[in-house]
Formats: C-alpha cells, structure tokens, sequence
C-alpha cells in the first residue's frame, strides 16, 4: 500500500483522484495549495505526488523541485488544462515524472499511477534547464495539440529518431523545429530539405556531398547535407521520395554516423539527428516493396502524428489570430480586429489545404481589409471539394506514375538483361510528354519554358531537336 498526494484546487479533482487512488487500493491525502501539499507531505511522506500546474500561491511547476529536494526526487506527475509546448517543455525539463492534460480518462490516470509505483530504475538525475525556454511558434489548445506537444516535449530530450506522420500544409517543419529547439542539440544547426525536390541524379550529392571532380561540373569538393548537420539536426520531408539506392547509404550513416562523399576515397563523420516526415504510408510502401524495412524502422523509433486542421477546430480561432499578430508584426502595424462572422465562417470551412491554406487566408483578408475589421466578405473563396479531390488525385497520380516506372525497369531488366543504354531509353519515354507539356503552358516559348523546367534554353532547344518537337 502507497501513499498518493494530490495538490489541485479543483474540489472535484481532488475528490475523483482521491476516489481512484483508494480503489487502487492506497492511501490518498488532498491539498489545495502547494504549501499546503508540502506540509501533508511532511507529515505523511508520499510515494507520488499529483500536481496541478495553476496553483494560487505557488505555481506547480515551482514546488515540483522542492518536492523532489524534500523527497528523494519523489515521482511527480503534473496535471493542467493549459498543455502549450513551452509548459509541456518546462514540466518535462523539471523532472515530472507524467504530465497528464484535463480532462484525462481515468485508466489513463490510473496506469500513471501504476508506473509511478513501480520500484526506480537507476537513471541520471534530469538536467536543469539552461535559460529561458523560447516560445515555439506551433499554436493550438486542442486536446489533439497538447498530446502532441506533450510527444514533442518528451522526445526532445532524446536523440531518438523522429518520424512525423501528416497530411501536407499541417506544419510538419514547425514540429521539427521544435524538437530541435528543446534538445541538446539546439545551439547546433538545423538542416531542412524536401527529398521530393531533388532530382534523383543529385540526391546522392546533396546529402551526403562530393568529391572535386567527382562528376562533370564538380569544379569544388562540396560538403553534404548530412555533414553540415553535425552537431544538430537534419530534416528530411517526403522521406518516403528517397530513391532505392540512396536509402542503403542513408541507413548505413544513421548506424555508423559516418558517409562516403561521391567520388571521394575516405569517409567523414557527422553526428546528427534525423527527424523524417512524410505525407505517405511508409508502412504501406514498405509491404509493396517500395521502402526498405531496416531504412523504415530505424527513421520511426518515435513517431508523432500530427492531426489536419478539421480534426481540431477549436484551434482555427487562435491560429487565425496568431497569423494576424505576425503579419501586423511584419508591417509594424496593430494587429486588424477579426468580426464574430469572420471568425464563423473561418470555422465553418474544411480547410483541405491545413494550417497553411488557413494562413494564405487571413493573409489575404488582410490585404482586402487595409487596417480596418476583418469580415468575411474580405476572406477569399473556400478551396471547393472539387479542387481538393483534384489535389489529392494529384498526388495519387504521382504515386502510380512512380510505381509504372518502376514495373517498366523491372520488365526491362527481365525481359532483356543483355540490354544496354537502359537510361536512354527511359529518358527517349518520358522527357518528350515533360516537355511538349511544359512547352505548351509557356505558349511555346523557349526561354520561358527553360525557366520552369530549370535547365538552359541551349539544352531545352537540344532536347526539343532530338525529339523532333521543334519550336517557333
């Protein structure tokens, strides 16, 4: 039989916690103030003590260290209502054992409890924070956002790799960046890329670098983007893109932390953390064959999901209002007033595009509005169902483009094993389609089309010839 404090100025708290801990099967004392609880505390020593974080008098997170200084570093498991990231950090940081947000299921108290009673493992004792925590800029009060700060917050300490599953447009990056700045690692760099933006042939450059003369136009040796990462964290989102080959050598840098630069003879060493996100079912690429499983269970040691906008309305307002403070910031103005029908119709949308759709929105109402009350006659059109399907059958197109790509090499390596110039004849199948597309959107102009296509028009003029496309 143990002994439970719990300290919350909520008499309903007190007494359902109480009740709980009771039919556990221990003894439970309550207190409303945290001098209170540590005058229990020394009458009847407790064997985890239950702490709210808004106290009158002292605050939680205040007495939470002379508990653990009066006690032995007793377990103690912080409760509140307000779970942003920075509370979540400073709870974490300050050594609580569980940080539990109202209003919080009972068995998921009672298992809290439970773990808390288990004999100690011999840990480190939890470094102080060193000086004061920095407001993250992820914004939401939602039950769904505080569990995910709550992940955040707990991950952070680690070095564990971190995998964020979510849909496009849901601040992936900010996530990532948080974890960054709560970590050891926070005085080092932070590297972010987008795999899906590489071309294939350059993957293997970027990441890991090359050597001078390794490849035509490598006039300098160049550092890689997993060696400029040493000492802190690379990003890498839309992991999922990685070419297959690629993914072999970045699993063999996350287990040696060490990479072989193209066309160098040595290998460097880079002590990063990876964070890794992508919009795709990694766990369903891995099945068809698509995505290494060793790569896949070494990138989701801890995985944070992050929900879409519509699965936490309740967050739309303060993000609406977060967005209108950081362009008021920008223009060095006061921040515009958002009406109640604004905010209704804000509300009432489905925000297919996530946190950034919402953003280009009240940036738009903005602009329309000129300092005055913002209405919803200032917000631009709502992205229709249509245009999301759209959205969504676009990036399934890509995914089978992908796959038939794939089924063509494999039937070409089958078929005839003898064949040489394999990539000439994948370049003869789909640079013509590229190009007649592009060069068609860009009313059949050479060096507009160039542009978009990020080449020289002297190439694209080549290509066109090759192909026959020709141009006027």
């Amino acid at each position: 039989m143990a002994h439970v404090l719990i300290v919350d100025d909520e008499d309903a708290i007190c007494w359902g916690f109480a009740k709980l801990v009771r039919k556990m099967g221990h003894t439970a004392a309550t207190a409303a103030t945290a001098e209170e609880g540590l005058a229990l505390a020394r009458d009847q020593r407790p064997a985890v003590v239950v702490l709210d974080v808004l106290l009158p008098g002292m605050s939680g997170l205040e007495a939470m260290p002379r508990f653990h200084e009066a006690f032995d570093n007793v377990p103690v498991v912080i409760m509140t209502a307000h779970g942003e990231l920075p509370t979540a950090v400073e709870a974490v940081r300050g050594g609580a054992f569980d940080y539990l947000v109202k209003p919080f299921d009972l068995d998921v108290a009672q298992r809290c409890i439970e773990r808390a009673l288990e004999p100690p493992a011999t840990t480190p004792a939890s470094r102080p924070a060193e000086g004061p925590i920095e407001v993250d800029q992820m914004v939401g009060t939602s039950a769904v956002m505080r569990e995910v700060f709550k992940r955040i917050a707990l991950v952070a300490a680690s070095d564990a790799c971190v995998h964020l599953r979510a849909e496009s447009g849901t601040g992936k990056e900010l996530a990532a960046r948080a974890i960054h700045r709560y970590s050891r690692r926070s005085a080092g760099p932070f590297v972010a890329i987008n795999v899906a933006s590489l071309s294939p042939t350059l993957a293997e450059s970027e990441l890991f670098g090359h050597a001078k003369g390794s490849f035509t136009g490598a006039d300098a040796s160049r550092k890689g983007l997993l060696e400029q990462a040493d000492g802190g964290t690379i990003f890498l989102d839309e992991v999922a893109d990685i070419p297959a080959p690629i993914q072999v050598k970045l699993l063999r840098a996350l287990e040696h932390r060490e990479m072989l630069p193209v066309g160098a003879n040595r290998p460097v060493r880079s002590d990063f953390r990876i964070i890794s996100a992508t919009h795709q079912n990694l766990a369903n690429l891995v099945a068809e064959g698509r995505f290494r499983h060793d790569l896949y269970f070494r990138l989701i040691t801890f995985e944070i999901e992050i929900p879409p906008l519509r699965e936490h309305p309740d967050d739309i307002g303060p993000l609406a209002k977060h967005f209108l403070r950081l362009l008021a910031a920008t223009r060095n103005e006061p921040s515009p007033a958002l009406s109640a029908a604004a905010m209704a119709e804000l509300r009432r949308r489905p925000w297919h595009g996530n946190i950034r759709e919402l953003r280009n929105a009240v940036e738009h109402a903005v602009v329309l509005a000129r300092g005055g009350a913002i209405g919803p006659e200032h917000l631009p059109p709502p992205v229709s169902a249509g245009l999301a399907r759209g959205m969504a059958q676009n990036e399934t197109a890509g995914e089978t483009l992908k796959q038939l790509l794939g089924q063509w090499a494999e039937a070409r390596l089958r078929d005839e094993p003898e064949q040489e110039n394999l990539y000439e004849r994948f370049l003869e199948m789909v640079e013509p389609p590229l190009l007649e597309a592009v060069l068609r959107e860009s009313g059949g102009q050479c060096a507009a089309a160039a542009r978009r296509l990020g080449i020289h028009r002297t190439t694209l003029r080549k290509k066109l010839d090759q192909f026959g496309l020709g141009s006027e």
